[in-house]
């Protein structure tokens, strides 16, 4: 069986709400966001920042629904400004066809239409 690295969820241009160089790491995503994209606490995410090219990979955790957070945590921090624009996406080996979830949000990371893919 071959398994391939499909992407299976999207957020595309989130707001950095915040950064938290003291937090433990990870980043922390409103919870109306992961589930539109059908990401899971705790899931490997990769961040890609718009305004300066950084790329890294973390964990998610939820923030509260409906507050808009995109919080970027830990060393990752030093990576991102309040007000910048990020692109979430999470991966999945498989060998099985899927669909992914991909959203679009506004400037207050507010779901504003699902993507084609």
């Amino acid at each position: 069986m071959q398994l391939l690295n499909i992407c299976k969820s999207k957020i595309h241009r989130a707001t950095v709400t915040e950064t938290n160089v003291d937090y433990i790491g990870s980043i922390t995503i409103d919870q109306d966001l992961m589930d539109r994209a059908g990401i899971k606490k705790g899931e490997l995410v990769h961040v890609w920042n718009v305004n300066n090219g950084a790329r890294f990979e973390t964990y998610a955790i939820p923030a509260p629904k409906g507050s808009g957070v995109i919080r970027i945590n830990g060393a990752a921090a030093h990576l991102c400004n309040t007000g910048d624009k990020v692109i979430i996406v999470a991966f999945v080996l498989t060998d099985e066809e899927i669909t992914p979830k991909l959203i679009l949000v506004d400037d207050d990371n507010k779901f504003v239409q699902s993507l084609p893919f």
